[in-house]
């Protein structure tokens, strides 16, 4: 297709596709997926090899959040039944990372429900933080808090934090519809602090909130536009108990086209499989490897994911290799930009490869040897996930406007509880 060698060119030179060729990748035809993941894969080899880096969710305060994200089981008024407590302390949260970095995860993203921090809970964080590096020696970490207020950006850098997460989650003409407590405009602004602070920007999206493709499209340039490292893309699965508890709209073949269409507009950062993987894809989740470089290990924040090992089998039988603590994640002219970041900084800052994409793509070899972790809001926290067994046994499609309880299985164990957790 002459579309899809315009699309793999554009990505070899990090240069950005137009609105047209983004959502002509979207209207392909089940005929044309595997040709779209190839090309997708192309551009992937291009920057990132076959590697993939892996990411584990620690949940420092759950539930309880008085904002309104439809999306979200941890927001004001819901009725899903997830776990809830308050801050867990730093060595209580040391000790859940530790479950994610002995299965190999490189960074760790702590997540807190809620508006946004107050200075206190910074500091708390900052202490957590400390405790992490302490014990894990070269571990990313990625704070994700709400809206930040001037300031507790260079907190936290300071504290350690390489990274910042926070979700753009949709388009901004559609932002309104899906969250009434707080704007489209605040999430720019938050990422932006982080972007200023010399934090690594991590921000996504959420499909399957019954967008159309031109807001997935402006969701995804947006994301390009704030030059975000990581762009965690999530697929909703509605929890029981919420707005969109009867939105399931997504198919394996489009959360595909999905992921491709985000590869393509932005080639060299890391596009992170987050929640609702196994619900959405299942069989196909090893092909989604061949146009991610990112996933999480293991359980989310208020949902069960697949056992951490059936993770790490996934990837080794899909040909991949899980990325080292010793590997640079972004490629050179990303990482580059980072290391001039003000002291402190993360693993890449706004500028390097911006919306004029020219000059040469390098090698996957000089690309060099990243939840996110979703929003406080939202994010990951309003995806669930279903064992295995249970995915295995239900129908390709729900029902319009079915309830499936049955797949959403709410975290019982790891952070929170008094049972091990699933790394």
């Amino acid at each position: 297709m002459d579309l899809l060698n315009t699309l793999v060119d554009k990505g070899l030179r990090r240069e950005l596709p137009t609105r047209e060729e983004a959502l002509a990748v979207l209207a392909t035809s089940d005929d044309e997926l595997l040709d779209v993941v190839a090309a997708a894969g192309k551009v992937r080899r291009q920057w990132f090899g076959r590697r993939v880096k892996l990411n584990y969710l620690v949940n420092l305060k759950s539930g309880l959040c008085p904002e309104d994200c439809s999306y979200c089981s941890q927001r004001l008024g819901s009725k899903a039944e997830i776990l809830k407590y308050t801050w867990l302390k730093p060595e209580e949260a040391s000790q859940a990372a530790a479950a994610g970095v002995a299965g190999g995860a490189k960074r760790v993203c702590l997540v807190a429900s809620g508006r946004g921090p107050t200075d206190r809970d910074v500091e708390r964080v900052g202490r957590t933080i400390e405790a992490i590096k302490e014990q894990n020696e070269g571990i990313e970490v990625c704070a994700c808090l709400g809206l930040l207020s001037d300031g507790q950006a260079e907190k936290l850098r300071d504290a350690g934090a390489d990274a910042y997460n926070h979700n753009l989650n949709t388009s901004e003409a559609t932002y309104g519809q899906i969250t009434k407590t707080h704007t489209y405009a605040d999430r720019v602004d938050t990422v932006e602090k982080a972007h200023a602070a010399g934090l690594s920007a991590c921000s996504g999206l959420i499909a399957g909130m019954g967008e159309t493709d031109e807001d997935l499209v402006d969701v995804v340039f947006s994301l390009r536009e704030l030059d975000a490292d990581s762009v965690p893309v999530n697929f909703l699965i509605p929890f029981e108990g919420t707005p969109l508890a009867k939105e399931w709209n997504l198919t394996p073949q489009r959360c595909l086209r999905i992921l491709a269409m985000a590869r393509f507009v932005c080639p060299d950062v890391e596009v992170r499989l987050a929640g609702g993987r196994e619900v959405h894809l299942r069989s196909m989740q090893p092909l989604a490897l061949n146009i991610v470089n990112s996933i999480f290990l293991g359980d989310y924040l208020t949902s069960e994911g697949q056992a951490g090992q059936a993770d790490l089998d996934m990837i080794a039988d899909a040909g991949f290799e899980v990325e080292g603590a010793g590997t640079t994640t972004l490629p050179a002219h990303r990482s580059d930009v980072a290391d001039a970041a003000p002291a402190g900084g993360g693993c890449g800052s706004k500028g390097g490869a911006s919306l004029c994409g020219s000059g040469a793509g390098a090698s996957s070899d000089a690309a060099g040897d990243a939840a996110g972790c979703g929003s406080a809001c939202g994010g990951c926290s309003g995806h669930a996930h279903a064992e295995p067994a249970a995915v295995a046994a239900q129908p390709a499609q729900a029902e319009p406007g079915a309830l499936r309880s049955d797949l959403v299985a709410v975290r019982r164990r790891g952070a929170g509880t008094d049972i091990a957790p699933n790394a």
